[in-house]
């Protein structure tokens, strides 16, 4: 009970009052939904071509009949933690939830690049809204909600800034690359950078230490979170940051998200980057969010 009672009061992102009424832990994070043998949850991997390479992608989806809203879930820099518990909390909640590898990353064909990583998050947003994927996966295009985490916050931020189509956006302490080349400015902040990028760069395809570093240099305005926040607008909007993590990050960018939008919300919480004590009640947190972009799915 102390546990329960420790969850409902770590989650702010949902009021007092709220957690009297529901159970401490939505049921889609825990338990499985009764099976539809007529429209049985499935899983799809295919390619989706972008420029001079392609996404090697995964949906899932979800069982019942009808359309349902559908998540665009990405992952970080270069994606070790994939998320992909959340993935199938949010499934189970009714949402069909598209995964993918930026180009370049993990054998998908391309170069990586963050230029090449934004493009590829907005053509996934633009993926989910063309007629025969809609047919395909059964797809609500009236609620698409993107997530990200780390690096993949910062994609979804910037890719649901440029798509007003986009219903709600879900960040997980998310990177603001802008912070980053601002902290190069320092022999600490840079020797931090030197080993972050030195242990990621393994399954990235093209890229390199100088080419990385120069792009959040020469181009802060593209790669500022939280501008890309502020023309997001008023739309629904959580950010759960990490106290051990880049917490700190979400918390400035949060600020500007603010001003254009009261409603945002930023809750920071105490773990690490990968919320690696923290997954039950992460998942939590987003099925509760999704649920408040498409009430119907609760």
């Amino acid at each position: 009970m102390r546990t329960i009672g420790w969850i409902a009061a770590a989650l702010s992102l949902a009021s007092p009052a709220a957690y009297a009424r529901e159970p401490a832990i939505h049921s889609a994070v825990i338990a499985d939904p009764s099976p539809d043998a007529a429209y049985p949850a499935g899983m799809s991997a295919f390619v989706i071509p972008v420029q001079d390479g392609a996404m090697n992608a995964v949906m899932y989806t979800a069982s019942g009949s009808g359309t349902h809203p559908t998540l665009l879930l990405l992952h970080g820099f270069p994606g070790n933690e994939q998320n992909l518990d959340l993935a199938q909390a949010a499934r189970r909640a009714g949402w069909n939830v598209l995964t993918l590898h930026y180009r370049g990353s993990w054998g998908s064909p391309g170069r990586f690049s963050f230029g090449n990583a934004s493009q590829d998050a907005f053509a996934a947003v633009q993926y989910l809204q063309q007629p025969a994927t809609v047919a395909r996966f059964r797809i609500d295009t009236s609620a698409i909600v993107v997530a990200g985490h780390s690096m993949g916050g910062f994609m979804a931020a910037d890719a649901a800034a440029a798509e007003p189509r986009v219903a709600g956006l879900f960040l997980i302490d998310p990177w603001d690359p802008s912070q980053t080349a601002a902290a190069l400015a320092t022999p600490q902040g840079e020797a931090a950078w030197k080993a972050e990028v030195a242990g990621d760069l393994p399954p990235l395809a093209g890229a390199t230490y100088e080419s990385l570093t120069a792009e959040i240099k020469e181009d802060t305005a593209k790669f500022d979170l939280g501008r890309r926040l502020a023309g997001y607008g008023r739309r629904p909007l959580s950010i759960v940051g990490a106290e051990r993590g880049i917490g700190d990050q979400a918390r400035r960018a949060a600020a500007d998200a603010q001003g254009a939008n009261p409603d945002a919300r930023l809750s920071i919480w105490p773990t690490d980057h990968s919320f690696s004590d923290k997954r039950i009640v992460l998942a939590d947190a987003l099925v509760r969010f999704l649920a408040g972009v498409a009430p119907t799915m609760r």
